[in-house]
């Protein structure tokens, strides 16, 4: 990736230009310290002068009013702020009229920047004073007050917190009185700027150290650049949060969201002022010292997969290289390319009126549809289709080009969701909630409806990762979500009524995926990447766990290394300093995960015997039991030398009832109460009870017996002998109640119990037998 820059011959401008704001993609404002705001055409290079400003009049800052909310165009959109020298600042409509000038600080206004709702306007000084303004210009409350000049200003994620800089400290303060401010010394010289981003919840800051820093919002150091030649003028997040921009004296710099950069490019610039990213992210301009204003547009962005390879070259054209033959295409587009994602055996490139599908078996026809908002900020693919996301909403599209869904859940911002907040299967969509981070919501793909009984999924602690697995039926449909201390959890999707049970699977985890083809999740995790064969071992045989992961040592590959994809059996990492690094996994999980899906338990076993791995039996024993094969589970259990276990599932399958041996399956699995449900439900009351018993669950045991008026004397036997054993006396007054003039009949006790297990025979072969019928019947 790279930016192409372009300068007129001569600058517009005859002096220093101190500040550039977009308003459109093809529209940009500039103003200089030659009194004059130009408006300049980027694809035409037409430059128009708005408006000369007084002689007296010097801008440092301009920003313009959010043109939009939740997909709803503001009506003050059409206004910018611009901050002054001489202590004001000013409200400019956007054919140059000056609307309001307001006394702000004593000294320079040296920035200014509207909230995300455009209901609130920060500016800070030369005074060291950071006030908080109404759109129209009324004074709100002086948030803080420096005893140096305060140089940059930002907000918060949620407008409601201030990041603004106080020498070489950087500080963030909440706008509610009495709240707790963060402050850290983040450079070693004066910072000069700083930018806050919605989207990743990252901070940048720049300063006379001749350094750029990247920063998470408890301040903690995500990375720190080499010293440049010059101090940083300028930097700027683009507004996906992906990218951002870094100026300085004759550089301009590309950097990833890690901060990495991409390209380093020398203009004759002079000092790079300010940097303003249009807002569908895919060009910048910079506002530079010796008049010019500078224009770039990100090109050669890369997407991969498998054996294809797409570059962008220019702004409307493609390249595809096939790296099996060697074979190019080029795709051209009849409008700037914005966003673009490959997978899953289709391109999908977003312009910025229109939406292209390509076939990667066939380049030549693209399916192509009109776009109904403005900006796609996301791309998101599955199997059976894709979603768009832009300024108005979520779009679930087919690969055909038919609007499938639109999903809506109360306070949606679609302006900060990214690619670890919202995750897409072939049947379902989740996306984490903004106003509270530990919600998640759960759509059907096809009706766009909430999945389930339609209550989102709640966790304890703050999410900051979500992804779902892509294999499966809808109702084994699984969600994997890290949280803020970094637990990774797993959970069904499918919820009806009863608490969901989230279980955790891992720990210090910083990045996940799931496989492209099989329910394989892999994590960095620590200083390991660990790969969860079966992660759906934890609902079936929580002891297995452990032993169906495989893990590799992550340590090479740097501080804060990040899954880029995981597809078929190779894992692509990126390292901290942006190079990528493939790994390749064991196939045999994938190919047993396939066998199993299909049923072919033989092949699965057969599998397994030529392998000879421990791991990959584990896996077997996990899926077999989940899927109700006790055959097969046997047979693994015995492979990894789990004896108790075998002997178990021994004792299962000679049990004469079906729904006896679903149930004590569920108990296996560790399901209790819906082991105990089934049998109840079934009209085995005794086999509940004594399933009760089996767990020296007691008081449940005689809850029982006491409400069906059966087998109270059974369970009081089984507890008096319990007692006897370990030399203890009755203590539980609930016992010692029933028991009173109760004599325990053994003898009594065992012909009850051989009748119900005679009963239960009965019930069985009658059940066959109606089943056999009903057979030869059809």
């Amino acid at each position: 990736m790279r930016l192409k820059i372009s300068l007129l011959k001569e600058p517009k401008h005859k002096e220093v230009v101190s500040c550039v704001g977009w308003t459109t993609a093809d529209e940009l404002y500039s103003c200089s310290d030659d009194h004059q705001v130009m408006k300049w055409n980027p694809l035409t290079s037409e430059t128009t002068r708005v408006v000369k400003l007084p002689d007296d009049f010097y801008p440092l800052d301009l920003h313009w009013f959010p043109r939009s909310v939740g997909g709803k165009k503001q009506p003050h959109s059409e206004s910018f702020v611009l901050t002054s020298s001489d202590g004001r600042f000013h409200l400019i409509s956007r054919l140059g009229r000056v609307e309001r000038s307001v006394e702000a600080h004593c000294g320079a206004v040296l920035a200014g920047r509207w909230n995300y709702e455009g209901t609130a306007l920060v500016t800070v000084g030369e005074d060291g004073q950071v006030k908080i303004w109404s759109k129209s210009g009324m004074l709100r409350s002086t948030l803080a007050q420096q005893g140096s000049p305060v140089y940059s200003v930002a907000w918060g994620p949620d407008s409601d917190r201030v990041l603004f800089t106080s020498g070489k400290q950087l500080v963030i303060k909440p706008l509610q009185p009495n709240a707790k401010v963060l402050q850290w010394k983040a450079h070693d010289g004066l910072i000069l700027k700083t930018d806050w981003n919605p989207v990743n919840d990252l901070i940048l800051s720049g300063g006379e150290d001749c350094k750029y820093k990247v920063w998470d919002s408890f301040g903690r150091a995500l990375y720190s650049s080499q010293p440049h030649g010059h101090p940083i003028t300028s930097l700027a997040w683009a507004p996906d949060g992906q990218l951002f921009a870094v100026g300085s004296f004759n550089t301009l710099r590309l950097c990833d969201r890690a901060g990495w950069s991409y390209c380093l490019e020398k203009p004759s610039t002079g000092s790079i002022l300010g940097i303003g990213w249009c807002s569908d992210g895919t060009q910048l301009a910079g506002a530079c010292g010796n008049g010019h204003v500078l224009f770039a547009h990100v090109v050669e962005q890369r997407w991969e997969w498998k054996n294809l390879e797409i570059t962008l070259i220019k702004r409307r054209t493609m390249k595809v290289h096939n790296v099996m033959d060697d074979a190019v295409d080029s795709l051209e587009f009849r409008d700037r390319v914005i966003k673009a994602s490959l997978a899953c055996g289709y391109l999908v490139v977003s312009t910025s009126l229109q939406c292209y599908v390509f076939s990667t078996k066939n380049w030549n026809t693209p399916l192509i549809f009109d776009l109904k908002e403005g900006t796609v900020s996301l791309i998101l693919q599955a199997e059976r289709h894709f979603l768009l996301v832009d300024g108005g909403g979520l779009y679930l599209y087919s690969y055909e080009g038919r609007l499938i869904s639109s999903p809506k859940y109360p306070g949606l911002r679609t302006d900060t969701l990214n690619a670890q907040t919202v995750s897409l299967s072939s049947d379902t969509l989740a996306v984490k909630d903004k106003a509270d981070g530990k919600v998640i919501y759960i759509f059907e793909a096809l009706s766009g409806k909430p999945l389930g009984d339609g209550k989102p999924l709640t966790h304890k602690t703050e999410i900051v990762e979500i992804a779902l697995d892509q294999k499966g039926l809808t109702s084994e449909r699984k969600i994997a979500f890290i949280d803020k201390n970094r637990d990774l959890y797993i959970t069904s999707v499918k919820r009806f009524g009863k608490e969901q049970k989230i279980v955790k699977i891992g720990t210090m985890v910083q990045s996940v995926a799931w496989n492209d083809s099989s329910n394989i999740l892999c994590g960095l995790q620590d200083t390991h990447l660990t790969v969860w064969y079966y992660p759906n071992t934890v609902y079936v045989d929580r002891d297995l766990l452990p032993r169906t992961l495989h893990q590799k040592d992550a340590s090479q590959f740097s501080r804060n290394p990040q899954i880029v994809s995981f597809v078929g059996n190779q894992v692509t990492l990126r390292r901290a300093d942006g190079s990528l690094v493939h790994l390749s996994i064991s196939p045999y999980p994938g190919i047993l995960h396939g066998h199993v899906r299909a049923a072919r338990w033989a092949d699965a076993l057969r599998l397994c015997r030529f392998v000879k791995d421990q791991t990959l039996w584990a896996c077997l024993a996990a899926m077999a039991v989940a899927n109700r094969d006790m055959a097969t589970a046997e047979i693994a259990y015995a492979a990894i030398g789990e004896i108790d276990k075998v002997q178990y599932i021994n004792s299962i399958k000679e049990l004469p009832s079906k729904e006896s041996r679903m149930a004590h399956m569920l108990l296996f699995s560790g399901n209790t109460q819906e082991a105990e449900a089934l049998l109840l439900q079934t009209g085995l009351i005794y086999q509940a009870i004594q399933l009760n018993i089996n767990l020296y669950n007691w008081d449940r045991a005689l809850e029982l017996a006491v409400k069906h008026k059966t087998h109270v004397d059974t369970v009081l036997a089984y507890r008096q002998k319990f007692l006897e054993d370990f030399g203890k006396k009755e203590t539980n007054k609930r016992f010692l109640q029933y028991a009173e003039g109760l004599e325990v009949d053994w003898t009594k006790i065992k012909a009850k119990i051989e009748m119900e297990i005679a009963r239960e025979r009965e019930r069985a072969a009658a059940s066959a037998a109606v089943r056999t019928s009903v057979t030869v019947q059809q």
